[in-house]
C-alpha cells in the first residue's frame, strides 16, 4: 500500500523521490529505491520521467530448448462492460508485483496462451483497465485470479479460466507497472497495423 501511493504521488505531484519516501514510511532513499524497482519493474524517477511509458515488461528466465508446459484458458469480462485491453501474468505470489514468469496482453478478454511455463506453483493474475481510464489512477480496474497451479514435468497444459470483475478496496494493490505494458502494447498495435496517433 506504501508503495502504491508513493506511486501516486510521483505522477500527480512534484515531491522529491526522497520526500515522497519518508512521506510513505520508509527511514532509508536507498531501501525505498530498491523495493519501489524490485515491485514495480522501474526506478521512482524513471516511473516519475517516463510517466509508465517503459517498452516492454521483463518476464523472469529464460526460454528452454525443451518444449515445457503451457498455461492457457479464457478471460471472461464483467458483463456487458466494456473493458478494452487485458493484461496477463503468471507470478509467484497471488499479488501484481515484480516481474511475471510468463505473460501477454491482450486487446480484449478472450482465448490466451503462455507459453514455455517453468516448472513451479504459480498464480494466473490478469488485469484491465476501463478503456479510456488507462492514465486516471482514480479509476477502479479489473482484476481476474486463478490458483495457485503447479507445474510437474510431463505436465503439457494447464487450463487456468478467469473472470474479471472491479477490484475491492481489500484487493491487494497492484504495483507493476502495468499501464506502461499497455502503452507499449498499444505502440506495437500501432505500429503493425500503421494507425495514426489519437489527436
Amino acid at each position: 500500500m506504501r508503495l502504491e501511493e508513493a506511486k501516486r504521488l510521483l505522477l500527480t505531484t512534484s515531491l522529491t523521490v526522497a520526500d515522497i519516501s519518508h512521506q510513505v514510511g520508509y527511514n532509508s532513499v536507498g531501501t525505498f529505491s530498491s523495493r519501489f524497482r524490485s515491485s514495480v519493474g522501474v526506478s521512482p524517477i524513471a516511473y516519475r520521467q517516463t510517466r509508465g511509458a517503459t517498452t516492454e515488461m521483463p518476464a523472469i528466465g529464460r526460454a528452454s530448448a525443451v518444449p515445457r508446459p503451457m498455461v492457457k484458458g479464457n478471460i471472461a469480462g464483467p458483463d456487458a462492460t466494456p473493458v478494452g485491453m487485458v493484461f496477463i501474468g503468471l507470478f509467484p505470489t497471488p499479488m501484481l508485483q515484480g516481474s511475471p514468469v510468463r505473460c501477454a496482453v491482450l486487446d480484449r478478454p478472450g482465448p490466451y496462451t503462455l507459453h514455455d511455463v517453468p516448472p513451479g506453483t504459480w498464480h494466473v493474475l490478469a488485469h484491465a483497465v476501463p478503456p479510456g481510464a488507462e492514465e486516471s489512477l482514480s479509476n477502479r480496474p479489473y482484476l481476474g485470479t486463478h490458483g495457485p497451479i503447479t507445474i510437474r514435468p510431463g505436465i503439457t497444459a494447464r487450463l487456468a479460466d478467469l473472470k474479471l470483475r472491479r477490484m475491492h478496496v481489500f484487493d491487494p494493490p497492484v504495483l507493476t507497472a502495468l499501464l506502461d505494458v499497455r502503452s507499449a502494447a498499444l505502440a506495437r498495435l500501432r505500429t503493425a497495423q500503421q494507425l495514426p496517433e489519437a489527436v
